[in-house]
């Protein structure tokens, strides 16, 4: 509990982390993007002074023309309008080639310029005013997306590195639990071959015993139950077609194995559902169904199997009446090691889901649960 809660943690910090260094560029971008913004607007402020100062004068000197001029030549970038009171075009810089020669369409380039920033008003004595229109310059506009798209893409690259290491360490896992399993197959098969070699001697002695044949009975189901283990990790063989058959069998074999408080029932269609599937898992992911389901109940109570089809999915239903889930334990229900039990290693229903996933192409989850009143399971294999 407390290597969750470590784990938690350290996401929210991972978490905290990036969000504070997305943030922070962005908002240094946007601070530098102002500051451009700033000096671009003192720079024609200066413009807008040195015409003011031109038309003032009559006969500037030589050396305040040749001021203004660089003034005015050594703007490469900022669009400027300069219009009279009429609005009609003086003069302009950094406008589109296309337009140059157009009074029209220059006009109406400072209208659209006035939504941006308003014009300044340069005041004559004579009241010929005129008006300096103007608008970011082009690198000003592309910076001005730079930041929201910087910040978009380390985000990006963020999720992207969580997203990997996550299906790392998930792969990790798989191939623990698989070795786990295929290492338990193992350490059931030597004392069971054993166990085997002993049988066959018994039923010479005594052929005819009822104990030899329940033994014998056990012996195989250790031998099916070795062999679940084993497929675990590998591809399992889905050579089976009759379902129906492969629920009844499962049946009839858990109902004389629970508690006979518990009202067994298991409800088939009339007609045979034919889908591929492997047997022996299937069983195994029902049986697991089956047993979490008598846990819940105490060995007492209701529970119902149900095979039916929907649409083009095979569904499997098992209902108890159990003691419920609460919605965390429903949402941790599938995850390894994850167990509500005192004894057990919580891989019944995280192996139950790979089985149905990865190997049937189908789903399994908890359709229904309340505390007090039961769960319900729902397996979904697709028929084709």
């Amino acid at each position: 509990m407390r290597k969750s809660i470590l784990s938690r943690l350290n996401n929210w910090i991972i978490f905290t982390l990036m969000t504070l260094v997305v943030v922070t560029i962005v908002v240094a971008s946007t601070l530098l993007i102002n500051y451009l913004r700033k000096e671009e607007i003192k720079r024609v402020d200066i413009l807008a002074s040195a015409l003011k100062f031109q038309q003032e004068v009559n006969t500037p000197s030589l050396e305040v023309q040749e001021l203004i001029l660089q003034i005015y030549s050594s703007n490469t970038t900022i669009p400027v309008i300069v219009l009279d009171k009429d609005h009609r075009p003086i003069a302009h810089r950094n406008v589109p080639g296309e337009i140059e020669n157009n009074a029209a369409q220059i006009a109406e380039l400072a209208k659209a310029m006035s939504r941006n920033y308003p014009a300044i008003e340069l005041k004559f004595p004579n009241g010929n005013n005129q008006f300096v229109y103007y608008d970011n310059s082009e690198l000003l506009n592309k910076l001005r997306y730079s930041p929201y798209i910087l910040g978009f893409f380390i985000l990006s690259y963020f999720l992207f590195s969580f997203w990997f290491l996550r299906t790392i360490k998930k792969t990790d896992e798989g191939y623990l639990w698989a070795g786990l399993a295929k290492e338990t197959a193992h350490q059931i098969g030597t004392p069971l071959s054993s166990m085997i070699g002993w049988m066959e001697i018994m039923k010479l002695e005594n052929p005819d015993s009822e104990g030899v044949r329940e033994i014998e009975k056990d012996i195989e189901r250790l031998r099916t139950i070795s062999e679940r283990f084993s497929k675990i990790g590998s591809v399992p063989e889905l050579n089976d077609m009759n379902f129906n058959e492969t629920m009844q069998e499962n049946y009839d074999y858990l109902k004389t194995r629970i508690s006979k408080r518990v009202n067994f029932e298991l409800e088939l269609p009339s007609y045979d559902i034919l889908v591929p599937h492997n047997r022996i898992l299937i069983s195994w992911v029902t049986e697991n169904l089956v047993k979490n389901a008598v846990d819940a109940m105490k060995g007492e109570g209701i529970l119902m199997i149900s095979v039916f089809e929907k649409n083009k999915n095979i569904v499997v239903e098992v209902k108890d009446t159990g003691s419920g889930m609460t919605k965390q334990q429903a949402r941790n229900a599938f995850k390894p090691g994850y167990s509500t039990k005192k004894r057990g290693w919580g891989l019944g229903l995280s192996l139950a889901k790979r089985v149905v996933k990865e190997y049937h192409n189908g789903d399994i989850k908890i359709a229904q649960t309340e505390v007090g009143k039961g769960t319900t399971f729902r397996i979904t294999i697709k028929k084709s």
